[in-house]
């Protein structure tokens, strides 16, 4: 599978973004997808991930983006979308998807498939 990310941008505080990861040889119902971000000078961290239930999906977020950032997942689209409203300059990073078989996966180690990443930039 690869990935692709699309949909970054400059945008001041408050405003929206989706970030889309499409997939490509593979259907991303056949995968758990996440999103993490990194900064300049800091480690990349956990933003959110989505894995298959059933009929559903579960998801889950990092603490700092909790009600404002939504994960969902297209599958017509083989994509994985990441809504962020009420952006903050301390979201500003490049943000990466990535493929992974574990459920619910936080850290970037259960990650094996990486896409090159799509900056954010937020302004004050």
């Amino acid at each position: 599978v690869q990935l692709a990310e699309s949909g970054g941008g400059l945008v001041q505080a408050g405003d929206s973004l989706r970030l889309s990861c499409t997939a490509s040889g593979r259907d991303v119902s056949e995968f758990a997808t996440g999103w993490f971000r990194q900064a300049p000078g800091l480690e990349r961290e956990f933003v959110a991930t989505i894995t298959w239930a059933g009929s559903g999906s579960v998801t889950s977020y990092a603490d700092s983006v909790k009600g404002r950032f939504a994960i969902s997942r297209d599958s017509a689209k083989n994509t994985v979308y990441l809504q962020m409203n009420n952006l903050k300059p301390g979201d500003t990073a490049v943000y990466s998807c990535a493929a992974t078989y574990t459920y619910l996966a936080t850290s970037d180690m259960a990650y094996r498939v990486w896409g090159r990443g799509t900056q954010v930039t937020v302004s004050s």
